[in-house]
């Protein structure tokens, strides 16, 4: 069975919602700079991981781990609160996922369509994300 496994240091971001601009007659939809920046990370990262490999044909099951930094701001106390529970604040966990499978599209695998099960945990640490891709059994 293949998998590929892959890390992506630094805080976590969700994908931004479609941008749109006036074109003359016409309006166009982008992405923001700061998304498209981190799903190019992301992307570096999976490339790195695939080495020369073509993107995956299969079914594939995804784990993607998500850690995000303790405020500054906060409390002793609840930093030790975060550290032992989830992150339960915005980005939303679909959002970063989305960016996430989005960086590995045409890396990774074909289309995200092969997903078939998805497994991601949102939590409080050392700021990264972790991804698995294996195929599906």
């Amino acid at each position: 069975m293949f998998h590929v496994t892959f890390k992506v240091d630094g805080q976590p971001r969700g994908k931004g919602r479609p941008r749109f601009a006036r074109r003359g007659a016409f309006v166009s939809t982008y992405t923001d700079a700061k998304t498209v920046a981190y799903e190019d990370t992301v992307r570096q990262a999976a490339k790195k991981s695939m080495g020369s490999s073509e993107p995956l044909k299969t079914a594939l099951d995804a784990f993607i781990y998500i850690s995000f930094a303790v405020p500054l701001s906060y409390s002793k106390k609840r930093k030790e609160a975060c550290l032992n529970g989830f992150h339960t604040k915005k980005p939303d966990i679909d959002n970063v996922v989305k960016a996430v499978i989005d960086g590995c599209d045409k890396v990774i695998f074909e289309n995200d369509c092969q997903i078939v099960n998805l497994f991601v945990t949102k939590k409080y640490g050392d700021p990264h994300v972790e991804v698995l891709f294996r195929e599906t059994e």
